[in-house]
């Protein structure tokens, strides 16, 4: 299995549609994928982030998602799907299934009851370890959880995973500015052929100023070509569009994250920001999951059409 060659850019991290009966809405999800991969600048697919509501999903379903896009994709872009998991055994069986199903990279999450108990740095490398060895021939991308966590890497621990031959990228979501532009500098001195890429949704430009190689977020599957507009002008130099770009994903971002980090119903409010602007044609997410409200869809229209993006 080729590994990906190119990790900077832009990558979103797809929602999955689904039926209004909770099923996985494969053709939804084909044309979902389809229409981000037609997008210049869109490097990789990633499947089952949280923005594709991953913990509602079971196993053989996220499997199946991998499947669907990877196969819509085939010859056309790279599949990435994110690891979940609590032990090793798990993950291992979950990474072999990624691969199976077309995977050619996976993002290793942290797995959450360290979120709870915290972990040592023996831990994490066992871990990417472990997936390692289930799917020699994928790359790995590290996903970095917020620093107020229990689950945050040190920098340390970031570079020593820098020097892991398999693992290719990092997604970068501190939310603390400190220690994100420390954390960069230790990756980029550990090995500076990793990508570094940011996942701070709710601050995209603040974020791709520092020095990395692209975005790998769930809000690029709502409005890639922004984030993409963005991306051009950050790394063109160009301040003033940069800026511009930001000013238009501001409300967009506003009525999504709600001045706040994701959550559950930031990504449903996506959704329901998706179906408003075209991009999908059933907004329905998964229970415990809610709907956004009807107020919450009245700020999401204003922003949606402030944006130029309303369909509906």
């Amino acid at each position: 299995m080729p590994a990906i060659a190119n990790y900077r850019g832009i990558i979103p991290a797809i929602s999955c549609p689904f039926t209004p009966d909770h099923r996985i809405d494969e053709p939804a999800l084909r044309k979902l994928a389809s229409w981000l991969a037609g997008h210049e600048g869109v490097v990789a697919i990633m499947t089952n982030g949280h923005t594709g509501e991953v913990f509602s999903l079971t196993p053989g379903e996220r499997a199946e998602v991998t499947r669907i896009v990877a196969d819509e994709l085939k010859g056309r872009m790279p599949v990435i799907s994110s690891i979940v998991c609590e032990g090793l055994a798990e993950a291992a069986a979950h990474a072999r299934a990624a691969v199976e199903a077309g995977a050619v990279a996976l993002d290793v999450m942290p797995p959450h009851h360290w979120l709870r108990f915290g972990f040592t740095a023996g831990h994490a490398l066992q871990y990417f370890d472990a997936i390692h060895q289930a799917a020699p021939n994928a790359d790995l991308v590290c996903h970095v959880y917020p620093a107020w966590t229990r689950a945050s890497y040190s920098s340390q621990l970031l570079a020593d995973l820098a020097k892991l031959p398999y693992l290719q990228a990092f997604k970068v979501g501190q939310r603390d500015m400190n220690k994100y532009a420390r954390d960069i500098q230790a990756i980029r001195e550990a090995d500076a052929s990793k990508a570094i890429l940011t996942c701070h949704d709710e601050y995209l430009l603040a974020s791709m100023v520092q020095g990395v190689d692209g975005a790998l977020v769930g809000f690029a599957t709502f409005i890639p070509q922004l984030i993409i507009d963005l991306w051009n002008a950050v790394k063109a130099g160009d301040l003033k569009k940069a800026m511009e770009v930001q000013a238009i994903i501001t409300p967009l971002k506003d009525a999504v994250y709600g001045g706040g980090e994701p959550t559950g119903e930031a990504h449903a409010r996506m959704k329901g920001g998706m179906y408003l602007a075209g991009v999908i044609d059933d907004a329905t997410v998964r229970p415990p999951t809610e709907a956004p409200n009807a107020k919450e869809v009245e700020v999401l229209r204003a922003a949606v059409k402030q944006a130029g993006l309303l369909k509906r």
